[in-house]
């Protein structure tokens, strides 16, 4: 097996094999996420088009920057899925394979056949995640989607914006990304530990829209205790109260006040100069609209640089709204760790700090699909002549 981004000795995830045939973002993020950790992801692409992502904001060549940014750390296999001796070939290297994961429209694995059954019967441990906008089962398994459409259906879209206004939309891809890129990663490592274990794996159904949903506590108690939601952007953490909200400064840049606790908030008034507004912490209704129309009123007599002045001094919960050219230089995130150089490109760092890590270095993605066949298929057991007669037949 070829090397893994850390030392295989001390990385959590060392010798396990992963077999990512997921495109675009959920599932290659969730597979960069195990190889960081130390795990061998193989990324099977077709020999057609590949993954979508290498041409989106091409940097040039066979790759782009969105590509570059979820497939580090891992290896590039071409192969033609569709053809019989591209199917034997994946067959072997599911054999000793730990985890795959896929991101197809559910019954296209099996179709290939290649779905989890077909596979369990090979390798008995495998772990097979399927990530997709509905999942597997329901009356619109087969029905296309992106995030804009798996968060209207959770009731997460209805809740963000501003009073009165439109549903707001985000460039942070909540279903995609906590509906499938996380929720998939937990899955997976829970079936992973059984799987380890037992000696049995198990299928792991990720709907992005099932995983979004189940995160959306707020809106539920309000359910539980009301019968319905609140109307957007009047909630508790959208709008409602003086004390949690976003504020606009004289430069046209906003603060984020989040002094939910009351003696955050009365040291927010302190600051501020008003401690008048202490009892109107909570407030909301008329009171609560003269209450956060006098605290904008304040913010935005000041730069957004003069109000962190004042506040990186004061402990209670008022920061900057940064651009995220930004945050890539906040001190905070440097010293976290949070923006690391590939190959000279940055990116993120891996969020979770383990104690007993070395020292990461990080791979860049393959710049070329297939860059990595020949060693791959080497270790599965083919011969160069083999390889070579498979690269001629348009199998790899």
């Amino acid at each position: 097996m070829a090397e893994t981004p850390c030392d295989s000795a001390r990385a959590p995830l060392a010798g396990v094999r992963v077999l990512d045939l997921t495109r675009l973002l959920p599932g290659p993020l969730a597979t960069q996420h195990l190889a960081d950790y130390g795990a061998d992801v193989i990324k099977i692409e077709d020999t057609g088009a590949g993954d979508y992502a290498r041409g989106m904001g091409a940097m040039g060549g066979d790759t782009s920057w969105f590509y570059q940014v979820v497939n580090r750390n891992k290896r590039s296999l071409r192969l033609d899925l569709k053809h019989p001796e591209g199917r034997a070939v994946f067959e072997k290297l599911v054999a000793d394979a730990d985890i795959l994961v896929e991101g197809f429209r559910p019954g296209v694995m099996d179709k290939l056949g290649i779905g989890y059954a077909a596979l369990a019967r090979i390798n008995p441990r495998l772990v097979f995640c399927s990530i997709s906008g509905y999942g597997q089962t329901g009356p619109y398994a087969q029905r296309a989607g992106h995030d804009i459409n798996y968060i209207g259906y959770a009731g997460v879209l209805d809740q963000i914006g501003a009073a009165g206004g439109a549903p707001a939309l985000s460039n942070l891809q909540l279903g995609d990304l906590l509906g499938g890129t996380m929720t998939a990663l937990f899955g997976i490592l829970a079936a992973l530990v059984d799987a380890r274990a037992s000696g049995k794996g198990r299928m792991v159904d990720v709907s992005m829209t099932d995983g979004v949903m189940a995160h959306a506590i707020f809106p539920l108690a309000e359910v539980l205790a009301n019968g319905r939601v609140r109307p957007r952007g009047e909630d508790l953490l959208t709008g409602q109260v003086p004390c949690y909200g976003v504020y606009r400064t004289a430069d046209g840049r906003y603060m984020a006040v989040g002094a939910l606790e009351e003696k955050f908030w009365n040291m927010v008034c302190d600051a501020l100069e008003r401690p008048d507004l202490k009892p109107f912490h909570l407030a909301s209704g008329e009171a609560g609209e003269r209450a956060r129309a006098e605290v904008a009123a304040i913010f935005a007599r000041r730069s957004q640089a003069e109000w962190v002045a004042l506040f990186d001094g004061v402990d209670c919960c008022v920061t900057p709204v940064l651009s995220l050219d930004e945050s890539l230089e906040n001190p905070q995130l440097q010293a976290r760790g949070m923006v690391v150089e590939v190959d000279g490109v940055r990116q993120f760092g891996p969020p979770v700090k383990l104690s007993g890590m070395p020292e990461q270095v990080f791979r860049p993605a393959p710049a070329v699909a297939g860059a990595d066949s020949d060693a791959v298929l080497g270790e599965a057991g083919l011969s160069v002549a083999d390889i070579a007669r498979l690269r001629e037949a348009g199998v790899i």
